[in-house]
């Protein structure tokens, strides 16, 4: 009876081992499903795909602005009615761009001589209120960036006042 126990034995260990190794490769293949689909709906698409690089690539990096400040404040006449006023400006340019930034301290003398005349060219009235101001710090913009464009240098982004005056 010993030899009719041993061969119905074997197969049984045999179908044993056969249904750990399925388990096995079950629960493997089911983590890693379960980890590429985590992967896939977090929005990091799957690992080698080229999905992920176009996304990051589309997404624009942050840059930080830098400034040039124009130290000594432009001071100039003002007409109004026939009067003459004075107005003080403190101005600080404003980029992105590291080129354009060290365009602007290179021109300052002339971006200064364009800015002062600019602001002479403004009616006292009109500075008195924001949308003058306003008008005023975008005309001072397209002066800056039109002299460093004549200079072949890039753009700055903005012209910011410190401090302003008019009397």
């Amino acid at each position: 009876m010993a030899d009719n126990n041993a061969p119905q034995g074997a197969p049984a260990k045999k179908g044993k081992l056969k249904l750990i190794l399925l388990v096995v490769l079950g629960v493997l293949l089911a983590i890693g499903l379960s980890v590429a689909g985590t992967v896939w709906f977090l929005g990091g698409g799957l690992p080698g795909s080229d999905d992920h690089a176009e996304t990051a690539s589309e997404e624009p990096a942050f840059v930080p602005a830098s400034y040039v400040d124009i130290e000594k404040p432009l001071i100039t006449t003002v007409q109004a009615n026939g009067s003459q006023h004075y107005a003080q400006v403190f101005v600080s340019l404003q980029a992105t761009d590291p080129k354009a930034i060290e365009a602007a301290k290179l021109h300052l003398p002339l971006i200064r001589s364009r800015l002062v005349t600019t602001l002479s060219g403004s009616d006292f009235m009109t500075l008195q209120t924001p949308d003058g101001r306003q008008g005023l710090v975008d005309a001072m913009l397209a002066t800056v960036n039109k002299t460093l464009e004549q200079e072949g240098e890039p753009d700055v982004d903005a012209v910011l006042f410190r401090n302003f005056v008019v009397q």
